[in-house]
Formats: C-alpha cells, structure tokens, sequence
C-alpha cells in the first residue's frame, strides 16, 4: 500500500450525515429562530419526525449516542411526559394539514420505554401530526429489550420498520464491549416482530471493535444473514474516548489498526453482496426489492442524522434531548442535556439552544456532498449550474483530487467524479475535499476508516 493511500486510511473526517456538521452549530439559532422558522414553513410541506430517548438498561462500551444508564423506571416515566408536552409545543407553531411521511425512534434505547407509554407517545403523535397513509414509522431495538407485550406496543404505533442493534456475534468481543447478546436472542427478537406484521428488518453491524479479526467479523456476518434481513448497516467503530470517556475503558491494543479495520469492512462487504444484497452508499445494503434499493437505482437516495433514507422530506422536526432538525432555513437541536431540555419544556418553552442558518454555499456543497455520500458519484457542473453558481469555482479542489485519482481511489470526466467501489470505504475522506468548515485540527474527528 502507497504511503499516500496508508495517510488516507488515518485521515480524521466527519460522517457527513449533514453538511455543515453538528461541531459548527452555534447558539444564535436560538428557541425563538425555531419557533419562526417552523411558522414560515410552507403550507403543504411535508414533514419527518424524529424522537431520541436516551437511556438504557446499561452501557456498552463502544457506544458514542447521547445516553444514560437508568437504574429506575421512574426517569423514563418522566421523559415519556417531557416528550408528549414537547410534541403539543411544536404542534401550536404548525398548521396542520402538513403529511408527516416518516417517524423515526432512535436513542439510547426506544424499547426501554413500556408498552403503556410506547402506545401513549405514539397517540400524542397521531394527535398533533397528520400521518400519512404510507409513512415509514422505524424505530431502533435492543433485543434484549424486547419481550411480546412491546411488540404488540408497537403493532399498535403502526412501525413498519425495526432496526436490530447485533454489532457482533462474537462472545470474546461482546464481553469486552459490555454486550452480550446470544444469537438466540436476537433471532426471537426477529420471529416475534415479522409475527406482528413488521417484516421490514434492518441489522446493525461493526467492524473495528476490540478483538475482532476478519474471521470473527464474516462470521458475525454469515450468522446476521440466516435471519433474511431486509437491510444490513455496517459501520466502523468509531474511537473518541475525548468525547465519550467510557470508551477508554476499552485498552488501545485490543483494537485493529487502520489496514485491519480495511479488511474486516472489505471481507464483510464482500459476504453481504455475495448473498445478493446491494452495497449503498458508504455502509449499508439491501435487499434488491427493499424500498432503500430501489431508491438507489433511481438516484433519489437521501442521507440524514439517521442514515441513509428514502426520505425526501425537506423538514426535520426532532424530539427529545439532543435531537437536531433540519428545516429549509438550517438546523436546530435541542439541549443535550436532560436537566436543560426538561426546565425548558416545562417552562412552556421549546428546548433549542444551537443552530445553524444555512448560507447558499452552504447548501451548494451539502448537494455535492450528499451525492457523492449516496451515489459515489456527482456532477460538479450540474448541481452547481442548478444552483446558480460558477462550476469553475470548484477548480482548485478537482486540482487536489489528483493524488486520489492517481492512486484509483477516484476517476474523474472534466467535472464528474466517480469514487472507486472498492474504496468505498474512504467515501468520507472524498467529501472532506469539498468542505469549507473542515478545521485545520481535525484530530478530534473519528478515523476514515
């Protein structure tokens, strides 16, 4: 391997799951800028809910989401009402009429909720939103979470869509990430959940966690597949113990190095396409009739907090602690701590504390970006004819694309780039190119690969 090519594989860049990422956020996008800005909405927008909880029954190790360990019900109980008296806050500053076309429960650990209050929450959101007939309603388990009753629960809230947390499958690793979870247990989860109607499965995987090899990691991968998932996401782990402290709990010489983690995500990609699904985008496949699919195929794949979606809502109402929305003038999110957004909720008051306004460049570069995320591929000239700029413009940065095209990360046809599929995995690292807000220091960013 080049030197060149060993650099790339250091390199620290953002997920790009927005442009410009969440760091640059800052407090002048304030609750008042959000409560304007949902009133200026157009009047037929269609909308895209997303509800963070963040707790769990514990921690594993290699988690970096916004959570907490709750050792009593009794917290949970009192988030679940934070978040129905937020959904009525944000509903007064909306008119409706509005289709909400996807609801997404992410966390921590939605199904910590009871099956009582997963029902309650997902009334208050029928109460206030108009639920489009065919929206994705997804929401992210911890099978050890799950029993029959937050099945029915969730039958109930009319999810179409379950996202399994596995990771791995290995019992040496589980133990030292603090998870364990039998391959059992997951397939129940799987078999209870198609019985109630959700059959559209997604299993999240990694690679890169401590102790695992490429033997260990197609393993993992052979086992996810006997339980026929809709979608795999494969992410790497990302290490930043700077950011989440408990994460140095995990010793530095358990992990893979960089060229390890390369084979492991190349081995397990290999497995997954070999079963026929379709790699999408940086670390997701489906099956070729899934609806994330057939949205590839088409050229209309978006890419959000979430992930890779098929969601082309251009507004983003988040709930909960720490949760970011998007909206046609930029980005709020709320306070990432549980004390600040209760105090704000319960002061009558929604519980944004930064933002971002989105400028033209901006969004320029987040259309380059999001491309390049979901096709690897763009054509510069294209989108910025479509936004009244200058392609000429992006010269100087195709100029500094020639070590990568030299090395067949990437071709390149006058303004059009093609990223190599079998370096998908430094996807990232092309898009940093067309980043204005990347600092100079980005040591504190998590590993390309």
């Amino acid at each position: 391997m080049s030197q060149d090519l060993s650099a790339e594989l250091e390199r620290r860049v953002p997920r790009y799951t927005s442009y410009p990422t969440a760091p640059h956020f800052a407090p002048d996008v304030d609750a008042d800028v959000y409560v304007n800005w949902l009133r200026e909405l157009p009047k037929r927008e269609a909308l895209s809910l997303y509800l963070h909880v963040p707790f769990c029954a514990e921690l594993c190790l290699y988690c970096g989401c916004h959570t907490t360990v709750a050792r009593r019900y009794a917290p949970i109980a009192d988030y679940v009402d934070l978040l129905q008296r937020e959904i009525e806050l944000v509903g007064r500053h909306l008119d409706t009429g509005r289709p909400t076309t996807h609801i997404h429960w992410g966390g921590g650990t939605p199904t910590i909720l009871s099956p009582k209050h997963l029902r309650e929450v997902g009334e208050s959101i029928r109460g206030r939103f108009d639920i489009a007939r065919t929206a994705e309603i997804a929401i992210e388990i911890d099978p050890r979470s799950l029993d029959r009753e937050r099945v029915k629960a969730l039958a109930h809230m009319g999810v179409n869509r379950a996202s399994l947390g596995v990771q791995d499958f290995d019992e040496t690793v589980q133990r030292t990430i603090n998870r364990i979870q039998t391959y059992e247990h997951t397939a129940q989860a799987v078999e209870w959940l198609r019985e109630a109607g959700i059959g559209s499965i997604n299993l999240d995987l990694m690679y890169g966690l401590p102790y695992q090899t490429v033997d260990s990691v197609v393993r993992s991968v052979k086992a996810a597949l006997q339980l026929m998932p809709a979608r795999i996401a494969l992410f790497g782990y990302a290490h930043v113990p700077w950011m989440k402290r408990h994460q140095s709990l995990l010793a530095e010489e358990s992990l893979p190095d960089s060229v390890e983690r390369l084979r492991q995500m190349q081995a397990a990609s290999a497995v997954i396409t070999e079963a026929g699904y379709v790699a999408i985008g940086l670390d997701h496949f489906a099956t070729r009739d899934d609806a994330l699919a057939l949205s590839w195929h088409q050229g209309t794949l978006k890419r959000n907090f979430q992930g890779y979606t098929t969601d082309r809502a251009s507004t983003l109402i988040g709930f909960g602690t720490s949760s970011i929305g998007k909206l046609p003038q930029g980005y709020v999110q709320n306070a990432a701590k549980t004390v600040a957004y209760r105090n704000a909720i319960t002061d009558g008051r929604l519980a944004t504390v930064r933002g971002l306004v989105l400028t033209a460049e901006d969004r320029l570069r987040a259309s380059i970006i999001e491309r390049l995320m979901c096709d690897l591929a763009v054509d510069i000239e294209q989108i910025a004819l479509a936004h009244d700029a200058d392609p000429d413009d992006f010269l100087p940065e195709l100029k500094s694309m020639d070590v990568m095209a030299r090395e067949g990360l990437i071709t390149r046809d006058g303004f059009r780039i093609t990223v190599a599929d079998e370096w998908r995995a430094l996807l990232r690292n092309v898009c940093a190119v067309f980043d204005r807000h990347l600092p100079a220091d980005a040591t504190r960013l998590s590993q390309s690969v």
